[in-house]
Order: C-alpha cells, then sequence, then structure tokens
C-alpha cells in the first residue's frame, strides 16, 4: 500500500524471464516477478492473468479486486 519495496534487479529479471518462457506478457512478468520478491498479494482485472498465475503456482496470493476485499473482510 505506497510502501517502496527493495529488490534484487537481477532475481526479479531472471524470474521475470521464467515467467515470459511461460507466455506471460512482458510487463506482466515484471509485476508479478516483484511482487513475489516483496511478498505482496497481485490484484489484477485481468481475469486470464489471474488465471496463468494459479495454473503457474506464482508464490502469491493473485485474485481480482471483489476476491481481495472478499478476503480482507471488506465491504
Amino acid at each position: 500500500m505506497g510502501k517502496p519495496i527493495k529488490a534484487d534487479l537481477d532475481i526479479a529479471r531472471k524470474r521475470a524471464d521464467e515467467l515470459c518462457e511461460l507466455n506471460f506478457g512482458i510487463a506482466d512478468a515484471a509485476h508479478v516477478a516483484f511482487a513475489e520478491q516483496d511478498g505482496a498479494e497481485f490484484i489484477s482485472c485481468d481475469d486470464s492473468l489471474i488465471k496463468k498465475c494459479l495454473k503457474h503456482n506464482v508464490k502469491i496470493w493473485c485474485g481480482n479486486p471483489v476476491a481481495f476485499c472478499e478476503k480482507e473482510g471488506l465491504r
């Protein structure tokens, strides 16, 4: 939530390359790689991207804004 993250760019690049090999787009792969490195939750309105994340066992929670609100008990 607006906090800066400290990320190793080499590790993020390597992971993004791995995700690109799995047919993630370049920008999506970078976003997921940085989120994984920070242990953040990944929220997207792109249902196909969320399905890819779930299919390829991305190491963090991934979902849409509604699912996030439900998970957090927000109304």
